[in-house]
């Protein structure tokens, strides 16, 4: 009787031969389907689009820690 922490048993692997292999992949390569041009372009401009916004939300978020932390250290400063 098997515990409930054992592995199953594994099944013994099936034999592939070279042929059938490349047969195979052949047989998947076949159903990869590519996108347009038009779908590529559209694709890269949305991404350098959200790439500039994301660098304009970090360089806000860090030009107001930035005045934060300046300020706070003038204060303990007493400068």
């Amino acid at each position: 009787m098997a515990t409930p922490g054992a592995a199953p048993a594994e099944r013994p692997k099936k034999k592939v031969t070279p042929a059938q292999f490349a047969q195979e992949v052949r047989a998947e390569a076949r159903k990869i389907t590519w996108t347009s041009r038009q779908e590529t372009w559209i694709t890269s401009v949305m991404v350098a689009i959200m790439v500039v916004m994301a660098a304009l939300f970090f360089w806000g978020v860090n030009t107001l820690c930035n005045l934060a932390i300046t300020t706070l250290l003038k204060l303990a400063t007493g400068g």
